[in-house]
């Protein structure tokens, strides 16, 4: 038997019944005794009961019509409804187990069986009440357990992007013009992406891309000109045709150097993207790009990208063997260069943003 003090509204127009049910529950239960439905209406505005005890034959609102009210209101759906009544027919408690009722006790009423019923219908009110209240503290822990899974993942990316910006300074000691030059060109990148989900260009490939990963991985695409002497990088003038391959060379370095990263490391997909920027961004649309010489499609997109990137910074900045070109200057030659060097499709969404490639240029 609960010793809790649950509440029990008592509706019955028939103040016997209303007396005698009262005394049988008031030891275990707050019993609010109602002689109608109106009154039973005008009671719940106040107070939630825990179940409802109420007779079928009334008058102005007969039980039926009171449970269906009840019924059709969310903040009064879940109180259960038990009948009591002087009916025997089983047509009866059918037609209020069709409407919501949870069990039927016959008047006149047996203290001990309506007790049983009573603590039965409530002990399954409690179940469920427990039940809810698990659920609540569960998902408190679920969302509590997420937010420290998204904080370290937050730190591994914080952590990870450190090491990246390490590297990146790493190359900029050899080469003072690389550490600003891969910074831009991930602004220039982001620029690019951004404009190409507003106008759905590779979406079916850049849909499936985590961007975080992309902005990441960009800042590797120039890690092998680490191996690169720095006498080449600052040379003024023209290459020879030696030098020219030693630098030349940075590509594959720097796609090998991340393979090496990859195999120790679980997220293929970051590292696929690196590799692809840092081993295809010298490739050309035509064909005429090192080291494989890939044409068109042929060319990973996210090499294409960074190509089309790069070289509007290059372009426009100034360098031991050449002096800056002018913003409109940078755009003449990346439209000459379109389904030459770049990809035509690119240059399009770069002369749609190429305003604000200069203020990052100009930055």
């Amino acid at each position: 038997m609960s010793s809790s003090r649950l509440t029990i509204f008592l509706v019955d127009d028939n103040p016997t019944i209303l007396t005698a049910g009262k005394n049988m529950l008031m030891t275990f239960y707050q019993v609010i005794p109602l002689p109608s439905a109106a009154a039973m209406f005008e009671a719940i505005e106040d107070l939630l009961p825990d179940l409802i005890l109420l007779d079928i034959e009334m008058p102005d609102m007969d039980g039926y019509k009171a449970i269906q009210k009840l019924k059709s209101e969310e903040r009064w759906q879940d109180i259960p409804v038990i009948f009591i009544t002087a009916k025997e027919d089983a047509e009866s408690e059918v037609d209020g187990f069709d409407l919501g009722a949870v069990d039927y006790i016959k008047k006149p009423f047996s203290a001990p069986l309506m007790l049983k019923r009573i603590e039965k219908e409530l002990s399954f009110v409690e179940q469920k009440r427990q039940l809810i209240e698990a659920q609540a503290e569960l998902k408190h822990h679920l969302d509590n357990l997420e937010e420290i899974i998204q904080n370290k993942a937050d730190a591994v990316i914080h952590l990870q992007n450190a090491v990246f910006d390490t590297v990146v300074d790493l190359v900029e000691i050899r080469d003072r013009y690389t550490g600003d030059h891969v910074i831009r060109t991930q602004r220039y990148l982001k620029t690019l992406l951004d404009e190409m989900q507003r106008e759905g260009v590779y979406s079916e490939i850049i849909n499936d891309w985590d961007m975080m990963k992309i902005m990441i991985a960009s800042k590797l695409y120039d890690i092998g000109k680490i191996l690169v002497p720095s006498t080449i990088l600052s040379k003024g003038g023209k290459l020879s045709d030696e030098e020219f391959e030693r630098v030349k060379a940075h590509v594959q370095a720097g796609s090998d150097a991340i393979e090496r990263i990859m195999k120790e490391k679980s997220d293929d997909d970051f590292f696929n993207h690196a590799i692809r920027m840092a081993g295809t961004h010298h490739e050309n649309w035509d064909g005429s790009g090192y080291p494989i010489g890939l044409r068109g499609n042929n060319i990973p997109l996210e090499g294409r990208l960074i190509a089309l990137s790069g070289a509007y910074d290059a372009l426009v900045s100034e360098r031991y063997h050449k002096t800056a070109l002018s913003h409109e200057e940078a755009c003449h030659v990346l439209k000459e260069s379109a389904g030459k060097q770049f990809d035509p499709v690119l240059v399009g969404i770069f002369l749609n943003v190429e305003d604000q490639f200069k203020q990052i240029s100009e930055s």
